[in-house]
This record gives structure tokens, C-alpha cells and sequence, in this order.
């Protein structure tokens, strides 16, 4: 296993559509692998294989709702495509593809996800809140589309740290 280059912006790759993994080998499982410990690493909520150069319909997203005592843990995702969305939320977003950026976007509340697990079975789970954020998050980079193109207004860095500081100190 190894941490692999998340490409940044400016590079192609991130704006192809992936290909549909119909191999469910070695090959896949080290690509999984490798995406877990980059996104590890990264400490992002999602990773997508296009962002490590890799045109395959791949992606890892951080589960976050948990209960109590319970740690978060890394949902694998082969071909997913998106089947069902509920409510809305509204809420800052970045890219580990494009550090320092981040922006208002409105996503659904609830997600409904069908994919495929390393070895080619099929199931499908529920995401809410920044996990059904980072599904459609990934699944569009699967697609080519980068998060800008759903930005509403920019947020600055430095009020991001701001409010981190506020939570860390009971406000906000």
C-alpha cells in the first residue's frame, strides 16, 4: 500500500468521464488500497480514482455518521451511480484536488447510493449530511465535473479557521 499524488488543478484527467470497472482483481484492490491510505493521509471525507490519475469508476468516502464511541470508517464504492436524493442542505465544500478553494454548495440531504464492492457485488446504502455530501461529491468526479462548477458564493480560508476556532471553543 502507498500514498498516491492527488492531482490538482489544471490536470485533464480530472475533467474525464471514468470507465466502468468490469475486473475485480489484484489491480482493483491495490488502487482501493492505495485510495484509502492516500484519503487517510489526506484526511479528506471522499477520494475518487481520478484524482490520483486513475480513469476508473472508483471512489472512498468517509462515513461519518457514527454513534457514539463508534469510529468513522471508509465506505468503497465500484460504478456508483446515485438513485435516490432527499431534502437539502446547504454548506462550505472543498476538493482535495483544489486545495485553499472552498465555496457555499447546496446538495441533497439524504443519498441513496447503488455501487459495487472489490469484488464485484452489488449493494446499495444511505448517506446524510456530509456523507451523502461527499457521495455526489466523488460520483461527479467519476462523471468529470469538479465542484466549482456548483459553487455559489466563495468562502474565505481564513473564515473557515475562524469558525473551526469558535466550535473548538463552544461557539458557533
Amino acid at each position: 500500500m502507498a500514498i498516491r499524488k492527488i492531482l490538482t488543478e489544471g490536470e485533464a484527467t480530472l475533467r474525464k468521464r471514468s470507465k466502468t470497472v468490469t475486473e475485480f482483481n489484484k489491480r482493483l484492490h491495490v488502487l482501493i488500497d492505495d485510495m484509502r491510505d492516500t484519503l487517510n493521509e489526506s484526511k479528506g471525507a471522499g477520494l475518487a480514482a481520478p484524482q490520483v490519475g486513475i480513469l476508473r469508476s472508483v471512489a472512498l468516502v468517509l462515513e461519518t455518521n457514527v454513534n457514539e464511541g463508534e469510529e468513522e470508517y471508509i465506505i468503497e464504492l465500484i460504478n456508483p451511480e446515485i438513485i435516490e436524493t432527499d431534502g437539502e442542505q446547504s454548506g462550505v465544500e472543498g476538493c482535495l484536488s483544489f486545495p485553499g478553494v472552498f465555496g457555499m454548495v447546496t446538495r441533497p440531504e439524504t443519498v441513496r447510493i447503488r455501487a459495487m464492492d472489490r469484488f464485484g457485488n452489488y449493494f446499495e446504502t444511505e448517506g446524510t449530511g456530509l456523507t451523502a455530501r461527499a457521495f455526489c461529491h466523488e460520483v461527479e468526479h467519476l462523471n468529470g465535473e469538479v465542484f466549482l462548477t456548483k459553487i455559489e458564493y466563495m468562502v474565505d480560508p481564513e473564515d473557515l479557521k475562524t469558525q473551526d476556532e469558535a466550535e473548538e471553543k463552544g461557539g458557533v
